[in-house]
């Protein structure tokens, strides 16, 4: 009795010095890398001279990073915020030297090509340094990633001298970009964007107008700022067909990229926000600002989208990312907190992590993380097949996947991140509730995510809308072909038939709601659009349980590996569930998938029914009836 109280005494002490916990889930990216992704030997990594080893290495040098480093201040960041005067912002303490460190290690062109000065490593690399960062840090990951997203921008579409004054020092971490859209009167309608760019003799354009809600647009982490700004020019076409995009640098640099004057940007305020308080959301005045058009005149919007993409998977990796610290936060604290006992238990309490709606809670956490980020990985590796696929069919198939996946990784990782913030807080009860914990922080950070880089109502607008129906539905069709084969090859495998015949159901679900959309009139967007979120959530959740199908089929041939066939495979299975020397790494992805496909995937019901019965109800209520209790 003595010892349980005594525990239970240290366990509250520990409790009240508990902040948020994350380590690098490195054993998991190792799966991802080896077994999910088959790397090893892979020409994405012989064409580097590169193995498997080394990008493991790179990995935790970046752990230690963002765990040493940027861990600590997010807290202390988040207390602070930052500070504004005189069109002036100073970052929270600490912010800009983890900054240094961060640039000087050459983190921000890890994934850039090398004659910018770049490391010229696969894509999914700089997605696993993204997560990192969302983890430990999201507001400090804002400075850099949207940086990455600029560019990735003037990389694809600026001229070549535009190229070699502004990526070496863009990649080197000298420079940080942002990216300006959202004005007062228009946020995601960039039709009615009013910014103007005159054209002046020197080639360049006089760029003036306001820009609102632009992250990072000011700041003290670097020593120049360069803003893509979209503006219109004088007789340009009505709507977005009339919108440039344009390079519009803080500080006017030469030509051998030294600063030379003040460009006429100015920081009209900063927002006072709910999360991500130590990144500046900025107001940006533009006053016959110099710039410099990026691509062709009235395709801004081709170009701006290469950024904006890019930007949405960035948002999903931080929904992932935060979400990874909240279950981490939350597993942590149930094996301290003491709280009620098991049944036979004979301590006055024990950890609550017993209880089985804990538990449950925790699975669940885990079970999206762990889905969603192979999800991502298998969006990243497209990239890394486009640069290096000869055939034409090939790259194709890789972009097509890309656009597939890309509105449903930003909205689903997003809803998820939301859900599993507020599920961490649950389990920390009235200690997720009070700051002292930073269990609250992440709720209000992730809160962002399904906000900005299009909300998640318009990514499901783009699916339904764009995706869904490009060269007659082969985006779609394409992705249900593969899953299609998928099955129809696993079949054969004994042991993973119990999983085939949960994950099929939810996948007819799918397919049904598919055919049911392509025979509503293409005419009746109000119709079709009533379906948008409720589609999206359903292709996620089958893609997501997709995915675990293959992490089980993987860890069950691990097993299989571990026990040379000398009998039936049923018997080697129980085998290595029974095993003292078993790895206990491929069992929980088993036992996690299972429980994917039993208690989450299920949802495709309820999003199938809302599919079913129409969108009638909501678009013949009046707008009058909206407000009839307060007439």
């Amino acid at each position: 009795m003595y010892w349980s109280w005594t525990r239970y005494c240290n366990s509250i002490r520990k409790i009240l010095l508990i902040m948020q916990v994350y380590k690098t889930p490195l054993r998991e990216y190792k799966f991802l890398l080896e077994d999910f992704l088959k790397l090893k030997d892979n020409k994405i990594l012989t064409n580097r001279s590169l193995e498997i080893d080394d990008l493991l290495m790179i990995l935790k040098e970046a752990s230690k990073m963002c765990e040493e480093t940027l861990l600590p201040l997010n807290v202390m960041g988040d207390n602070e915020g930052c500070f504004f005067e005189n069109g002036k912002v100073i970052a929270p303490k600490g912010f800009k030297e983890a900054y240094k460190v961060f640039a000087e290690n050459g983190w921000q062109g890890i994934k850039v090509k090398e004659q910018y000065g770049g490391q010229e490593l696969p894509y999914i690399m700089n997605m696993f340094l993204d997560e990192m960062i969302s983890s430990t840090n999201m507001s400090f990951g804002l400075y850099p990633g949207l940086t990455a997203n600029a560019i990735d921008a003037i990389e694809k579409s600026a001229s070549d001298e535009l190229k070699q004054i502004y990526l070496p020092h863009l990649v080197s971490g000298k420079w940080t970009g942002t990216m300006n859209l959202t004005e007062p009167q228009c946020g995601t309608d960039l039709s009615l964007s009013k910014t103007m760019a005159k054209p002046n003799q020197d080639g360049s354009y006089s760029i003036t107008g306001t820009k609102i809600f632009i992250t990072c647009g000011e700041h003290d982490l670097s020593e120049n700022i360069i803003h893509l700004v979209l503006a219109r020019t004088p007789n340009s076409p009505d709507g977005i067909k009339g919108i440039s995009l344009f390079l519009v640098p803080k500080i006017i640099p030469k030509n051998d990229g030294t600063l030379d004057k003040k460009n006429n940007v100015q920081c009209g305020s900063i927002e006072k926000k709910m999360g991500i308080k130590a990144s500046p959301t900025c107001v940006m005045h533009y006053e016959d600002a110099k710039g410099w058009l990026v691509g062709e005149l009235y395709k801004g919007m081709k170009a701006m989208f290469i950024m904006m993409n890019g930007a949405r998977l960035f948002v999903g990796i931080q929904g992932i990312g935060i979400s990874e610290t909240a279950y981490q936060s939350a597993l942590h604290y149930s094996k301290e907190r003491l709280q009620g006992k098991s049944p036979n238990s004979k301590n006055i309490a024990d950890p609550i992590i017993v209880h089985p709606e804990i538990r449950k809670n925790l699975m669940f956490m885990k079970s999206i993380n762990d889905g969603i980020r192979g999800l991502m990985l298998q969006a990243g590796i497209c990239f890394d097949k486009i640069d290096l696929d000869k055939d034409e069919n090939e790259k194709r198939a890789s972009e097509n996947l890309i656009a597939l996946l890309t509105p449903i990784l930003k909205s689903f990782a997003t809803d998820k991140a939301m859900e599993i913030t507020n599920n961490a807080l649950q389990i920390y009860g009235g200690h997720g509730y009070i700051t002292d914990h930073g269990m609250e922080q992440l709720v209000r950070d992730a809160r962002i995510t399904p906000i900005y880089e299009g909300t998640n109502g318009i990514q499901a607008l783009d699916l339904i809308g764009r995706k869904f129906n490009i060269h007659e539905g082969l985006l779609i069709n394409e992705y249900i072909d593969e899953i299609t084969q998928y099955l129809n090859t696993a079949k054969n495998t004994d042991n993973l038939n119990k999983y085939l015949k949960l994950f099929e159901d939810s996948f007819i679900d799918l397919k049904d709601c598919i055919d049911f959309i392509r025979k509503i009139d293409s005419t009746n967007e109000i119709e079709i659009n009533s379906h948008a979120v409720d589609f999206l959530n359903i292709f996620a959740l089958v893609a997501v349980g997709y995915t675990w199908l293959q992490f089980i089929d993987i860890s069950l041939d691990k097993i299989k590996e571990n026990f040379p066939p000398t009998s039936q495979v049923k018997y080697q299975i129980r085998k290595f569930f029974n095993s003292k020397k078993k790895d206990e790494y491929y069992l929980s992805k088993i036992q996690l998938g299972e429980f994917y496909l039993t208690k989450v995937i299920y949802e495709t019901k309820k999003f199938k029914n809302n599919i079913y019965s129409t969108g009638k109800l909501y678009n013949s209520f009046s707008d009058q009836n909206f407000e009839s209790s307060t007439q």
